[in-house]
């Protein structure tokens, strides 16, 4: 994945390293990313939090968080940048679920129904909340807080964009399914800990 974003132009990539027990850390090092470890596994919303944070000491116009697991294609980033750049949006999500072509119906059928959460719990309408490719201004960046560790920061996300008055805008994307990009991600028992997740999280916001 990183070698796939530097021959697109995408010199200043960081990888959080969640605390994983692989080598994942020395590889990207040796790509020449930034790596940033966790010792202990946060999850992705942990690792997000921390990519973003670092990524605003660049003081950059726009930043992309994307995935590793091989899910999304490094093609799709310029269509996430033009709402950004033309000043349509501050946060942009990349959706699978407006071309959904080749998904399998066991994963559209949970992404649908995560799809409702968000809505019910902040009253934020949005085709895909668990997609891993999205684009922030940097102001954008700078407001939302990301106080959530797990997949429930998707709609966390969602949810802060909505609070703080922000553009948000959705843009195809295609997926790229594998065995390896299936294993993660969304399913219908990860869906479930997820809800229950975004319940404690939305009594958590309304509670400071």
């Amino acid at each position: 994945m990183i070698r796939g974003l530097k021959t697109r132009g995408f010199t200043r990539i960081i990888v959080v390293d969640d605390g994983s027990s692989d080598p994942t850390g020395m590889l990207a090092y040796q790509e020449g990313a930034m790596v940033l470890r966790h010792l202990l596994n946060r999850g992705i919303g942990g690792a997000l939090g921390t990519g973003i944070k670092a990524a605003l000491l660049y003081n950059p116009e726009i930043i992309v968080t994307f995935d590793v697991d091989g899910q999304h294609d490094p093609d799709d980033i310029p269509r996430l940048l033009e709402p950004i750049e033309k000043g349509e949006a501050d946060v942009v999500n990349g959706s699978r679920m407006l071309n959904p072509a080749g998904m399998p119906w066991s994963r559209w059928l949970a992404n649908l129904i995560a799809n409702f959460v968000p809505y019910i719990l902040f009253g934020v309408r949005t085709s895909d909340s668990q997609s891993g490719l999205r684009a922030f201004s940097r102001e954008a960046a700078a407001q939302i807080r990301i106080m959530t560790s797990g997949m429930e920061v998707g709609s966390e996300i969602l949810a802060e964009s909505a609070e703080r008055h922000l553009k948000y805008a959705e843009v195809p994307v295609k997926a790229i399914y594998t065995d390896y990009s299936l294993s993660k991600g969304q399913s219908i028992t990860v869906g479930l800990y997820t809800l229950m997740k975004l319940v404690l999280a939305k009594v958590r916001r309304f509670t400071l």
